[in-house]
C-alpha cells in the first residue's frame, strides 16, 4: 500500500529537519567558541609571562643604567642626572601605559564567532526577506 503523507506529517518533518538543522548549527557556533576561548587563554596566559620576565629584566637594566649615570656625575651634577633620568623613565612609562591602554581597547575576543553570528543572522533576514 502506498504511504500518503498528509499536510500533517509534512509539516511535521520539515520542522523536523529545521530543528535539526538549528542544532546543529549551535552546537557549531559553541565549539568554535569553545576553541577561540582556550585559545584566547592561552595567549593570554603566554603574554603575561613574557610581559612579566621582560618588566622584570628592564626594571634591572633601569635600575643599573641609573646607578651608573649617576656614579658618572657624583662630583658634579648628581642631583641633575638623577632628575633627568627620573623625568626620562616617567616619560616612558607613560608613553607605554598609554600604549597598553590602546591595545586594550581593541577588541580580539571572540571575533570568528560573533562575525559567524552576524552571517548567520544577514542569511535568516535574506531569507526572511525572500519569503
Amino acid at each position: 500500500m502506498p504511504q500518503n503523507d498528509g499536510p500533517f506529517e509534512r509539516l511535521f518533518g520539515a520542522s523536523r529537519n529545521v530543528i535539526s538543522s538549528m542544532i546543529n548549527a549551535g552546537e557549531t557556533r559553541l565549539r568554535l567558541f569553545v576553541v577561540e576561548l582556550e585559545e584566547e587563554r592561552s595567549r593570554l596566559m603566554l603574554m603575561l609571562i613574557l610581559a612579566g620576565i621582560a618588566m622584570l629584566l628592564i626594571a634591572f637594566g633601569i635600575g643599573m643604567l641609573m646607578l651608573l649615570i649617576v656614579v658618572m656625575f657624583w662630583e658634579d651634577h648628581r642631583l641633575m642626572a638623577m632628575g633627568i633620568a627620573s623625568g626620562i623613565l616617567i616619560a616612558l612609562g607613560l608613553l607605554l601605559a598609554w600604549r597598553v591602554r590602546a591595545i586594550a581597547r581593541r577588541p580580539s575576543l571572540l571575533k570568528s564567532t560573533l562575525s559567524q553570528f552576524s552571517e548567520d543572522r544577514q542569511h535568516l533576514e535574506q531569507h526572511r526577506e525572500t519569503s
